[in-house]
């Protein structure tokens, strides 16, 4: 009896890796497809125009080319009637023209005074969601285990990815989605009924002064002088900043484990050595030179 328990077992074992193993063998780079849609919206016209001049669809297909998949991806910027949101499911992720519409109505008319600058924090949170988005396809399609919220999770692997840029489009990226995410707990605040207030916390996100902090967190904690201004200009707290660099690498630790062999690492290198933003006029003046 024991012996058939263990030959069961063993076989089952190996069916597992075998399993997994075919699967990761199917798994191909190139499998992301993101398209932009007219807008249902005339409103919303303005917004498709600003991502096509950019190119934004194009870049975003050529960043997610290195990633391996078992199956194709669809990427879809669409109208929502009347949603602002972002979201993945059946091997498809959808971004609402409402969704960006919301972040170019959000942005400041100059720079912060932390110095970001106005078209950061559209493009910051673009990116950053979008690569959320994309981290809960990377949970699903090669089902990774996940530890704690997946919400949470998306958003360190999102973070992750970026700060693995050149230093100032991994410092743009970041300070515009902290914007992003403290500008809209300034506007849940307002005029919230007892009810509203409570429901936030029982979202399956984090309040968006806990995702702001957390992307700052593990900013900081990738590089304490690029970033040690977050800190001693009192945008997050000592008390958080001091484990900020171990949280940093329980992050990278579980992303080089989990998601790492589903990466081609020659691609990756060609992607993460390219510049993605368009330089601000400050930076015009340093010099030519710009992909975007």
């Amino acid at each position: 009896m024991m012996k058939t328990a263990l030959a069961l077992a063993v076989a089952g074992m190996l069916l597992v890796t075998v399993t997994a193993m075919t699967a990761f063998a199917a798994s191909k780079t190139n499998q992301v497809s993101v398209s932009l849609e007219l807008p249902k919206n005339p409103a919303h016209q303005y917004v498709y125009k600003e991502l096509k001049e950019r190119r934004a669809v194009e870049k975003l297909q050529e960043f997610l080319s290195p990633f391996r998949l078992p199956r194709p991806l669809k990427f879809t910027v669409e109208g929502c009637d009347g949603e602002d949101d972002a979201t993945y499911g059946d091997d498809e992720i959808t971004m609402c023209y409402e969704y960006i519409d919301k972040l170019f109505k959000n942005m400041p008319a100059q720079t912060t005074p932390a110095g970001i600058a106005p078209i950061d924090t559209v493009i910051g949170p673009f990116f950053d969601t979008s690569l959320h988005e994309f981290a809960h396809a990377l949970f699903d399609m090669h089902e990774l285990p996940v530890l704690g919220r997946e919400e949470d999770a998306a958003d360190q692997v999102a973070a992750y990815i970026y700060l693995q840029l050149g230093k100032d489009e991994a410092r743009r990226l970041i300070t515009g989605t902290a914007y992003a995410h403290f500008s809209e707990s300034k506007s849940d605040d307002s005029a919230q009924t007892v009810k509203e207030f409570s429901e936030d916390f029982a979202e399956e996100h984090g309040t968006p002064e806990q995702r702001a902090y957390n992307v700052l967190c593990i900013a900081y904690g990738a590089d304490p002088k690029l970033f040690g201004d977050v800190v001693t200009k009192g945008y997050l707290p000592e008390e958080r900043a001091d484990s900020c660099p171990e949280e940093y690498e329980q992050v990278q630790d579980a992303y080089e484990i989990l998601i790492g062999p589903h990466v081609d690492n020659d691609l990756e290198d060609k992607v993460l050595d390219r510049t993605w933003l368009r330089k601000l006029p400050s930076q015009e003046k340093q010099g030519p030179g710009s992909n975007d």
